[in-house]
């Protein structure tokens, strides 16, 4: 009886996680602050950004808040892929010169935007032509440099034609294999508690 308990929750773990298995969201963070700059600064400015590659839809959700700038912003875009992870400096990998609709002109603000990574717009040609010539070579490139911590989110300023702020992207945990794992174990030590 206890083991076909067992058999029948894993089963509906399964059920719950195989389905959304096929859909890969993968998702990064960043602190963005001056003295994460390459030179570093002592700009005041903080900022945090969210990236979520939706690798089925091939498509970028970006959203960034920030404030404190000592200068007014001009651009801002992700650089990939460093030389070694988490330092160093690279190209920018996205649209150029700057997200569209970024707040320009401003020491403060929020961004939420989706991008179609199947378009080129939505990098830049340089990050495209390094990677294969392809939008898909870029998507695959800039997602694999995220994941091992070589790309960084970047808001350049008036005072900072270099950066003011920067952050490199740290993957997030997948939380369905954190759920699942979760589940399971839950499930083995129930069991062997029973035992």
């Amino acid at each position: 009886m206890k083991s076909s308990v067992l058999v029948a929750a894993m089963s509906a773990t399964m059920l719950l996680v195989t389905p959304l298995a096929h859909a890969e969201l993968i998702k990064f963070h960043a602190k963005l602050s001056g003295l994460n700059e390459a030179s570093s600064n002592a700009s005041p400015g903080i900022g945090f950004a969210e990236i979520e590659f939706d690798t089925t839809a091939h498509t970028m959700h970006v959203t960034a808040d920030f404030s404190g700038l000592l200068g007014t912003v001009t651009v801002a875009h992700i650089h990939c892929c460093t030389s070694l992870p988490l330092t160093s400096t690279a190209g920018v990998a996205t649209a150029t010169p700057t997200f569209p609709d970024f707040p320009a002109g401003k020491t403060s603000g929020s961004y939420d935007q989706l991008f179609d990574l199947t378009q080129s717009a939505s990098f830049s040609a340089a990050f495209i032509t390094a990677n294969g010539g392809t939008p898909a070579g870029a998507e695959a490139a800039l997602i694999a440099g995220s994941k091992i911590g070589r790309s960084y989110f970047n808001i350049h300023t008036n005072q900072f034609p270099g950066g003011e702020i920067r952050g490199f992207l740290v993957p997030e945990p997948a939380m369905l294999s954190l759920l699942a794992l979760g589940l399971a174990a839950g499930l083995i030590s129930r069991r062997r508690q029973r035992i």
